[in-house]
This record gives structure tokens, C-alpha cells and sequence, in this order.
């Protein structure tokens, strides 16, 4: 009896959990718009035929994307209020639902990691996780959070072909994102990180975080409304920052894990939507 009131309050206490999950994920292909837990290619490049360009993932504040692609950068989607809007929505509400509350996409990656996306540097450069001999993405809902991961298979790197797992959780109640990198190989890599900028943002940096406030030249959204974007992590992992005139770039130290964590707003929200607001928040 006692074994069975016990499993019972497991099981309660589980449904509770997951009832106040306030994160959730999404992957599928455009051709059927059905939902999926893992998806791949050899061509390492699904970027125009994969639902919102690759696996999402989402708390009640923003929504992240990884792009199925060579650039593997981190996207953002900001919201009006905290709510799940990616099931519904798949990353593009109409006008007409953003001008009603829903959020929209006003981060503009480009070319760079965009928010704390993931690549190599072999001394000099930066190497991108291509070309690949495989290319997987793959989403998990579990009680309290929800991950997204992309694994890049065969990324020549040194001279040697090593398999990179980049992975973004999202927490319930929890306004931040985790993302951590793995490199599948004996020996240690350097990891490149960083978060992008546009001309006329505000950039706010101090040892552990950098921030960004301002408008990017997105142009799938209704309108453009300011939004923040920040990467929080540990100095002890980083060897040098570079500046490269759209991003500041994190070099690591070599190793085979690296963990940072992403935080996003917008000037929709009712609570964090001024660069004051923002870095007042991230300093807590």
C-alpha cells in the first residue's frame, strides 16, 4: 500500500510539474508541418526546408531558433507578454496577431553567432561547423524545461574531423536560457561564442556579460521595436574578446565543454523594456 500511495504522489507530482511548464519546443518540415523530436541530413543544410529554420525552443519571455545550416547561430523571438506562442504561431504571427499582443521576430543574425551561437576557433579564425558528414536537430519537452540541440557531425577542425553538440534549454520561470557546447573528441578544442550588434544599438560590457538595447534591420516583423540581447559567462573560460564590427566574439579557453547563458527583452514588454530595465535585471 504504501509503495502504491507513493507512486500515485509521484505521479501527481509530476502532472503538477508539467502543468506549470511554462517552456515547450518545435521541429518539422515545412512539406507536413508535423511535429517531430529529431530530424536530419546529411547536407548538414535543411535552412529552407525545416519549420522556422531549424529546432525552437521557448520560455514565457522569448523563443530561440538554431539554424539548420553552415551559420548554426542562435536566433530570437521577443514577446509582448509572457506566454507559449510557439505551437501556435511556428516564429511568424500575421500583423494583424502581433498588433493583438503575440510577439514577432525582431533579432536579425545574419552572417554572425547571432545570441551565443557556437563555432570553432583554430588559433586564427573563425572555423564554422561545416562542412559535415551529418547534421541533426533535436527537441525535448521534459517537466520543468525544455532543450533543443543540434549535433554537427565530421567538422574538419585541425586536421582532424570532430562531431560538435551544441545545446539550448530553456526553464520554467526562468527568463534565461542555457546554452552549452560539447566537442566529441579526445583532444581539446577552442570554442567561439559572442553575441552580435547594429549600427545605433547601446552595448553595455563588464567582466561576465556583454548586453546590446536597440533596433535591428529585421524585416519580417509588423514593426521594429527595440529588444535586448545579452550573453552571461565565466571569464575563467575565455582566453581573448575580438570585435569584429557586427559582433563581440568569445574566444575559449581549449576544452571539450563550454557553458554561457542568453537573456532577451523587448520594449513591448510591460516590465523589461529599456536597456536600464534590462541591465538592471541582468545584474541581479
Amino acid at each position: 500500500m504504501r509503495r502504491l500511495v507513493l507512486l500515485l504522489f509521484a505521479v501527481v507530482m509530476i502532472a503538477t510539474a508539467q502543468a506549470q511548464n511554462k517552456t515547450d519546443v518545435s521541429l518539422f518540415m515545412r512539406s507536413d508541418s508535423l511535429q517531430q523530436s529529431e530530424i536530419s541530413a546529411e547536407s548538414g543544410d535543411l535552412y529552407n526546408t525545416i519549420g522556422h529554420h531549424g529546432p525552437a525552443v521557448e520560455n514565457e519571455w522569448m523563443a530561440l531558433r538554431i539554424y539548420f545550416s553552415d551559420k548554426v547561430a542562435i536566433d530570437v523571438y521577443s514577446k509582448a507578454k509572457p506566454q507559449l506562442e510557439l505551437r501556435e504561431k511556428v516564429w511568424y504571427p500575421t500583423a494583424e496577431d502581433q498588433k493583438n499582443g503575440w510577439g514577432a521576430d525582431y533579432y536579425k543574425a545574419g552572417e554572425t553567432v547571432g545570441l551565443g551561437g557556437v563555432r570553432l576557433w583554430d588559433g586564427e579564425k573563425v572555423i564554422r561547423l561545416n562542412p559535415v558528414s551529418n547534421r541533426t536537430a533535436r527537441v525535448v519537452k521534459e517537466p520543468t524545461c525544455s532543450y533543443m540541440e543540434m549535433l554537427s557531425e565530421d567538422v574538419p577542425y585541425k586536421g582532424q574531423k570532430i562531431d560538435v553538440l551544441v545545446r539550448v534549454t530553456a526553464y520554467s520561470g526562468e527568463r534565461n536560457a542555457k546554452v552549452e557546447a560539447f566537442a566529441l573528441t579526445d583532444e581539446p578544442v577552442q570554442f567561439v561564442t559572442g553575441v552580435n550588434y547594429h549600427k545605433g544599438q547601446e552595448i553595455y560590457k563588464k567582466d561576465g556579460l556583454i548586453a546590446t538595447w536597440g533596433l535591428h534591420p529585421e524585416d519580417v516583423a509588423a514593426e521594429l521595436v527595440e529588444l535586448g540581447a545579452a550573453i552571461i559567462y565565466d571569464p575563467a573560460d575565455f582566453v581573448k574578446t575580438e570585435d569584429d564590427g557586427t559582433q563581440f566574439l568569445l574566444i575559449s579557453k581549449p576544452g571539450k565543454q563550454l557553458t554561457t547563458w542568453v537573456s532577451s527583452a523587448c520594449g513591448r514588454e510591460a516590465e523589461i523594456n529599456t536597456m536600464e530595465k534590462f541591465i538592471g535585471f541582468l545584474e541581479k
